[in-house]
């Protein structure tokens, strides 16, 4: 199954998580002091809203969350296959979860995210999206993303723990 994501960051969780609740019909999946999410069916999106001090309200990224590994690799195929080049990560640690993740960046300059959640983390963790190079992922020569070394000493081929 593939579900629209969508993560906004904002001046004041606050305030923003009763406005997207209310919108929503329904309390957050997830809810920290920094961040909220809600995984709705109805509409099919994981949306989310985080805060922090350093980063300027708004888009954070668009993406596309995916519930098998499978699925994960067939977008990853479908954008090479389409001379999109990526940032991947493998057990990437960021918004209380881990996952592997593919990046890109389209033509308009807007990250896209293609995600495979396979744990909950205790802590927000690294958020990548705003730290990208849109010149290295529109160069040929673009580099992975590799995640730090304490993540990958914790990770294996097929978990994250």
């Amino acid at each position: 199954m593939k579900r629209f994501h969508v993560h906004v960051s904002v001046a004041n969780l606050q305030k923003s998580v009763p406005f997207y609740a209310t919108l929503f019909g329904a309390a957050p999946t997830v809810e920290k002091p920094d961040y909220a999410k809600w995984e709705l069916s109805e509409p099919s999106i994981n949306f989310a809203i985080s805060q922090k001090d350093d980063r300027a309200s708004g888009l954070n990224h668009f993406g596309i969350q995916v519930t098998e590994a499978q699925e994960l690799d067939a977008l990853h195929q479908a954008l090479g296959a389409a001379n999109i080049s990526t940032h991947d990560e493998t057990c990437a640690r960021c918004c209380y979860a881990e996952s592997d993740k593919h990046w890109a960046i389209d033509p308009e300059g807007i990250v896209w995210e293609t995600y495979h959640t396979m744990n909950s983390i205790a802590v927000y963790g690294e958020d990548r999206a705003e730290n990208l190079d849109p010149q290295a992922l529109t160069s040929s020569q673009a580099e992975p993303v590799n995640p730090p070394a304490e993540v990958t000493a914790s990770c294996s081929a097929q978990t994250c723990s």
